[in-house]
């Protein structure tokens, strides 16, 4: 008799709660990045900045966003998908709480710094993991998760300018700030990956004879015509949201 263990997949239950959670998680960072133009105004209608000089903490913000999220994946495939959203919520949290503080330029550009580290280890490891559990439906589990992003700004964009207008800019990044990254911390003790054999089977055809390396991938044109196409679309989107503002 064979005593090998069979691999149990994950209830239906189990996979919408991963999902679910990183939904939320999604919603709670998307402030950072496109509810920033309601408080270009106010920040600089006290300090007398200068819009430009301003609008470069967006910049960073983007930049340290995206460009770290090879190295947040490589932690989350070392310690697990919980730790690194955990240190993400605390990390946009403690971002717009300096936000409300921000008596200068540097220290502005290094709360930047900060929420975009914490918004990318919760954004692409919300997406990542949505993934790993939904092998059979990766365009329905990452559209669904990546709309949490936009749908997070539409729901809150509305009390944010209310309250900037009643309470202060200040008082509004302490405020949701610390509520955000509380919820990020809180929904991510409910993340984890799928264990072996518990997410469902690929269906997707087979694509390639053979996987291939980051650095291969690195040396392949076809992936930098990609990232330049990439790269191209969302610098436009991210100028257009970087100066927009009801």
């Amino acid at each position: 008799m064979s005593h090998d263990r069979v691999p149990i997949t994950a209830t239906a239950t189990t996979r919408v709660v991963q999902l679910g959670a990183g939904i939320i998680c999604m919603v709670m960072i998307a402030n950072l990045q496109y509810g920033w133009t309601l408080f270009v105004t106010p920040i600089d209608q006290k300090y007398h900045w200068g819009r430009t000089a301003i609008q470069v903490a967006f910049t960073i913000f983007v930049l340290t966003e995206t460009w770290l999220v090879p190295i947040e994946g490589w932690l989350v495939d070392t310690f697990g998908p919980k730790i690194v959203v955990f240190a993400g919520g605390i990390l946009v949290g403690v971002a717009w709480a300096l936000n409300s503080v921000a008596g200068s330029l540097p220290l502005l550009y290094l709360a930047a710094a900060i929420g975009g580290i914490g918004a990318g280890a919760v954004y692409g490891t919300c997406v990542g993991n949505a993934l790993k559990w939904f092998p059979d439906r990766r365009g329905l589990a990452a559209g669904l998760t990546a709309a949490g992003f936009g749908a997070g700004s539409a729901l809150t964009i509305i009390p944010i300018q209310g309250m900037i207008q009643t309470s202060g800019y200040e008082a509004t990044f302490l405020r949701f700030g610390l509520g955000q990254g509380l919820v990020v911390v809180v929904i991510s003790l409910l993340l984890r990956a799928p264990k072996p054999g518990e997410a469902p089977p690929s269906t997707r055809l087979r694509q390639a004879e053979r996987d291939y390396s980051p650095l291969e991938m690195l040396r392949s044109p076809i992936f930098w015509v990609m990232y330049v196409m990439f790269v191209l679309v969302g610098a436009g989107g991210l100028m257009a949201t970087a100066q927009l503002a009801p």
